[in-house]
């Protein structure tokens, strides 16, 4: 840290903030809304805000060498995985142009691993938790050349120490102004994706306590949400304004209050404006809501839901702590949102602690049997990756994972890759092939929609499909030669994003 943070710039009156949001896989979701909700107070304080989103800047070296002259501090919004090599990259670009410019990190991760973060020499703060109200104060701080001490929600450097000031209360996010919309250049992102949509948080939180889940962690298990009311507005007004075709939601559970959620999806159907939306939630709440108000859902434009199931087993759904997820729960789900016309995505975790063949077998057999139901769902497997502070580390540790122990080591925590020592050499690819031929199955499975039932093509589908379920039940992989075809072919492709549910492409190469 600087012995002494530089004066801001003579030549403007107002300060003025650069926020950075590094660049991460696949097609941009949106702007970023974090970076968005900081922006408003300092925009309504008097202070310049400038957002560096990279996923539609590529050449985000050459926008920070412009901007970071005139700035008075440096911010930046990041979660676990490779996304935080730009982050690294970035700060490092900033301190060598500024040496005296201070640098905030916020987000998810170092929020959750705050000491580790400020270890970093490019660091100099981390906004923990709830940011909009601290990091306006950071910035006043900052631009009188004050120190940061009593800040609640801050930890900082203080010559050699890091000091954490005690957390700041949890404020109603109906007591937040909406995000900075107006910075947005929707053009750009419609560009970026293909798709003129935005993203909106209508609440945060889950009161649920999965073990392996990072929000139990960051909003302890709180769901603070805007009044129905608010979001209707604010959405409409949204759609209408920017000509938006779809709003994703970036709620952890958003039908955590059930009444709320139809009241939300009533306002938008009366509205009159048609838009697509999604979001995410767990299947006991659609289950539990009635054929109606699913087909209300449906009738307002929500186009796909995605869906945390995680597993089949019910010992390994119990090792998760999640009680409240059943399996006759993921069928109900599927068939209501398939009546309504909702896509859905169900997102599968491999490799959990404990879990066996015999358990991933069982995962397989209860989603193929869901498939074979309801062909229009998707599925979005991923092996078990282990995120920063989650309730499970002690078992962790005791199993063999190693933590990281700085910001580049958890940059190698990607989605998709495997950190598991009880998941190697044969194990492994004999997951990857149960998971491949599941895969090629559900998605020739789909392909037989609209087929002619007499034609060769379908009679050929048919009869590998019978042999693909033959392999599953009877979990026989040697020698998968329709899997290394399909994979020569690009065809299996894994539905990532539990918003959309997108793909992101054949990423099960090496099948052998």
């Amino acid at each position: 840290m600087p012995d002494k943070w530089e004066k801001p710039v003579a030549s403007r009156s107002q300060p003025k903030v650069v926020l950075f949001y590094p660049p991460y896989a696949g097609k941009p979701l949106g702007p970023p809304l974090g970076l968005l909700n900081l922006a408003t107070p300092l925009l309504n304080a008097g202070i310049r805000v400038r957002i560096i989103d990279a996923a539609i800047e590529p050449n985000y070296q050459e926008v920070l060498a412009a901007e970071i002259p005139s700035a008075t501090c440096f911010g930046v919004s990041l979660l676990t995985g490779p996304m935080i090599l730009h982050a690294i990259n970035a700060s490092r670009q900033v301190r060598g142009l500024r040496p005296g410019l201070p640098i905030v990190y916020g987000g998810w991760h170092p929020t959750l691993l705050p000491e580790q973060t400020l270890r970093e020499e490019f660091v100099d703060a981390v906004v923990r938790g709830q940011g909009e109200l601290t990091f306006l104060e950071v910035v006043e701080r900052w631009s009188e050349s004050r120190s940061l001490e009593g800040v609640a929600g801050v930890s900082y450097k203080d010559g050699d120490r890091i000091v954490h000031n005690p957390d700041r209360p949890v404020a109603s996010i109906n007591s937040l102004p909406t995000p900075a919309y107006s910075l947005v250049d929707f053009g750009r992102y419609e560009k970026a994706c293909g798709l003129r949509k935005t993203v909106y948080a209508s609440s945060v939180g889950c009161p649920y306590a999965c073990n392996y889940c990072t929000d139990t962690v960051f909003y302890q298990r709180l769901f603070n949400a805007l009044s129905p009311e608010r979001v209707v507005r604010e959405v409409i007004s949204l759609v209408g304004r920017h000509q938006l075709s779809e709003v994703s939601f970036l709620d952890s559970n958003f039908p955590v209050n059930v009444r709320r959620a139809l009241a939300i999806a009533r306002g938008f159907l009366e509205s009159g404006v048609r838009f697509r939306w999604t979001f995410q939630a767990s299947t006991d709440l659609i289950a539990r809501m009635s054929d109606e108000d699913v087909l209300l859902l449906g009738r307002s434009g929500v186009s796909h839901i995605g869906f945390g199931v995680e597993s089949g087993s019910r010992e390994v759904l119990d090792w998760m702590n999640k009680p409240h997820q059943r399996v006759d729960d993921m069928f109900e789900t599927a068939r209501k949102c398939e009546r309504a016309g909702i896509k859905t995505t169900f997102n599968l975790i491999i490799g959990y602690p404990g879990e066996t063949d015999a358990h991933r077998a069982e995962t397989f057999r209860v989603m193929g049997e869901l498939c074979r139901r309801h062909p229009t769902a998707n599925f979005s497997p991923n092996i078990f990756t282990p995120y920063p502070a989650i309730p499970i580390w002690p078992r962790l540790s005791a199993l063999g994972v190693t933590e990281p122990q700085s910001l580049k080591e958890w940059a190698g925590m990607s989605l998709g890759s495997n950190f598991l020592p009880w998941l190697r050499g044969e194990e492994y690819r004999r997951s990857k092939r149960m998971l491949s031929c599941f895969l090629l199955y559900h998605q020739l499975r789909r392909g037989l929609r609209g087929r002619n039932a007499f034609s060769l093509a379908r009679k050929l589908q048919e009869m590998l499909l019978a042999w693909l379920d033959w392999r599953l039940r009877r979990r026989f992989y040697r020698l998968p030669l329709e899997l290394w075809v399909a994979a020569l072919r690009k065809h299996l492709t894994v539905r990532r994003s539990l918003l959309t549910g997108q793909g992101l492409g054949a990423d099960l190469e090496g099948i052998s």
